[in-house]
């Protein structure tokens, strides 16, 4: 079968970051896992830098990232942007310095191509109205260098969709790649956050094939691989592991980093009780009652782009009844929310995805 010419690929949206800020964390979604890394249960053996190229994708479009049974409305859109017709992409850009620090730029250019051929082949996949979608390619396809220091590429419909719709997911450190420069280490943290809680047990043969490695005893590789990967995830991980090895079965406890994990509860106690302040604000300032307050809560606590969205419109709401010479507070219940939704609605129509889907705009009321 002939490979199509790049003239037929359809580029529908590019994604590039926003600010050299960086997430702690990234969501890796178990689907992208299992047919990615560890295809037929055996894992990939990536490269460093190639793996450091997944992370950025990862963390650029991660605020595009969603559960469908969350929010299905989400995947209808994901499917009318990009599971229409064959050969639809995206394009990411991500600066050099990202995947190689050092500045090698043989570096960068070997994780590209390494990521370009592999798995390079014809993906079919199947949109919620039974319409089958073809795509030729790799994981990533046609990288370029049209702007000094960064490197853009396209991904298909087919992995994006593995990457951005993640029914079920686990939490990996962001720095993984950069503070562990074994890819091995790095693979065997990406099995270890997908293990049940209670552990479980591999036999050294199943270890071998799944790694790629040639251990001749269960003790070697315990104390050959997984004690100097321990090592690195009790240093660099939020999530370790106990070992101990009986003949030539191998069991592995997960276990979570007492001192970082620490630190995410925290984080997140002070995120939830910032959230809670302001709702209380808006339900004490506003007269919001129970009943009103149902849909306008739940996007703002559990959707932090809705949350933005709703704060930026109530910063437009505050100015356009001063300019007035009202006070915001002579709306009161279901017509404070109605002028936010308003605004939200006008605020989304200038966007470009208000072209594509004017009704994709975030309901509150």
């Amino acid at each position: 079968m002939a490979i199509p010419n790049k003239d037929l690929r359809i580029i529908r949206k590019e994604f590039e970051s926003s600010s050299e800020r960086v997430p702690d964390k990234i969501r890796l979604g178990n689907t992208f896992v299992d047919d990615f890394i560890f295809e037929n249960s055996e894992a990939a053996d990536i490269p460093i830098n190639a793996l450091r190229v997944i992370f950025n994708i990862i963390s650029i479009i991660g605020n595009n990232q969603f559960r469908p049974n969350d929010r299905p409305h989400q995947l209808s859109l994901f499917e009318e942007e990009f599971q229409t017709d064959n050969n639809i992409f995206a394009s990411i850009k991500i600066r050099n310095s990202k995947i190689s620090p050092s500045g090698s730029t043989k570096q960068v250019v070997a994780a590209y191509e390494f990521l370009t051929k592999f798995k390079m082949g014809w993906y079919k996949s199947e949109n919620s109205k039974g319409k089958e979608i073809k795509t030729y390619g790799g994981l990533i396809s046609l990288p370029s260098y049209d702007v000094r220091g960064y490197t853009t590429f396209l991904i298909s419909s087919y992995w994006l969709k593995k990457l951005m719709v993640i029914p079920e997911y686990n939490y990996l450190l962001y720095n993984l790649v950069y503070n562990i420069r074994n890819n091995k280490h790095v693979i065997f943290a990406i099995w270890l956050s997908k293990i049940p809680e209670m552990g479980t047990s591999v036999k050294l043969s199943t270890f071998n094939k799944k790694f790629g490695l040639n251990y001749k005893t269960a003790n070697d590789f315990c104390f050959k691989f997984l004690k100097p990967a321990r090592l690195n995830l009790n240093k660099y991980n939020n999530l370790s592991f106990n070992f101990k090895c009986d003949r030539d079965l191998i069991t592995i406890y997960p276990y979570n980093n007492s001192q970082e994990d620490s630190r995410e509860v925290i984080k997140a106690s002070k995120v939830n009780l910032k959230i809670s302040r302001r709702l209380n604000y808006y339900k004490d300032r506003y007269g919001l009652h129970e009943e009103e307050m149902v849909q306008f809560f739940y996007h703002y606590r559990n959707i932090s782009q809705t949350r933005d969205v709703i704060e930026k419109a109530f910063v437009e709401f505050v100015r356009t009844t001063r300019m007035l010479r009202k006070k915001s507070t002579d709306y009161q219940g279901r017509s404070f929310l109605h002028e936010l939704q308003k605004i939200i609605k006008d605020n989304y129509a200038t966007t470009k995805m208000g072209e594509l889907f004017p009704n994709g705009y975030p309901v509150i009321i």
